[in-house]
């Protein structure tokens, strides 16, 4: 069975910020055509002539290989665990092999809170290929989908936006992740560096010792680590030191002129500058 789905949306549902437009699944057999006849006109196309959509798409491979292409990214060969995102208003085509077929989930949706993410630089779409790998969880969140729509409880879109959402959360850690794994020695070190960090929180030590006991040259150590934690080592480790002042101010009876001391803050002024910046509040405000 090859469940495909379309879906009405309504205005209401729209100012949830998310509303789904299509969810299905197809498994396409060595030889057989592609795409099949089961999709309305605004959605089929010719893969040597592509097609351009008014929504957002996601696409997921599970099984077999093909081909991705799009205006902005140019080709990809796509292999199971690899998932694509199509744009709205942006050309794109994609098939699979003739001689293998693939099996593909997909689901798709429209809406200010996905318009919000690319503009922010989450999603672009000179980069639609996440590699997820083979997952139970996806596939679950696709049939939860199909499920969903299949019932059309009242609402339905609503849940049916949550699980989008939950998916788009999932394939952004999991493709982050994946890559990182590619460079573990830097990965290893960012760990080293964050483990030094929380056992230094009250001593002399800095980031540029802290790069230098991890092995590395500051300048490729901060770019790393904020390429990795999205915070440059001082702003990380800065962070922390605020989190260890709450305690102290919390926990104990040191005044803000000690804290700021034994947390090694340039001048008690510096601290109480900076701890209102990052939390709204003075340091004796807290107490």
């Amino acid at each position: 069975m090859n469940p495909v789905k379309y879906i009405i949306e309504n205005p209401r549902d729209a100012l949830w910020g998310l509303t789904i437009t299509t969810v299905g699944c197809e498994k396409i057999g060595p030889g057989e055509s592609y795409p099949t006849d089961c999709h309305l006109d605004s959605h089929s196309f010719s893969p040597s002539k592509g097609r351009v959509l008014q929504e957002y798409q996601l696409v997921y491979i599970t099984e077999g290989s093909g081909t991705f292409e799009s205006s902005e990214s140019g080709k990809t060969r796509i292999k199971p665990g690899m998932m694509f995102l199509l744009f709205p208003d942006e050309w794109h085509t994609y098939c699979p092999d003739k001689e293998v077929g693939w099996t593909q989930y997909w689901i798709g949706f429209k809406g200010f809170n996905m318009d919000e993410r690319v503009s922010n630089g989450f999603f672009s779409k000179g980069n639609p290929i996440f590699e997820v790998g083979l997952t139970g969880e996806l596939v679950n969140l696709f049939m939860k989908a199909i499920e969903t729509t299949d019932r059309e409880r009242p609402y339905f879109q609503q849940m049916l936006a949550g699980i989008v959402n939950y998916m788009l959360g999932l394939i952004y850690m999991l493709d982050k992740n994946n890559r990182i794994r590619h460079d573990k020695h830097w990965m290893d070190q960012i760990t080293h560096a964050r483990m030094l960090m929380h056992e230094n929180i009250e001593s002399s030590m800095t980031v540029q010792d802290i790069a230098e006991a991890v092995g590395a040259s500051y300048s490729s150590f901060r770019k790393n680590f904020k390429k990795y934690t999205g915070l440059s080592p001082a702003s990380y480790f800065q962070d922390l030191k605020l989190q260890r002042a709450k305690d102290l101010l919390c926990m104990t009876t040191l005044c803000v002129k000690e804290i700021a001391y034994r947390l090694n803050f340039e001048s008690p002024d510096y601290f109480s500058s900076h701890f209102r910046k990052k939390t709204g509040k003075r340091p004796s405000d807290l107490r």
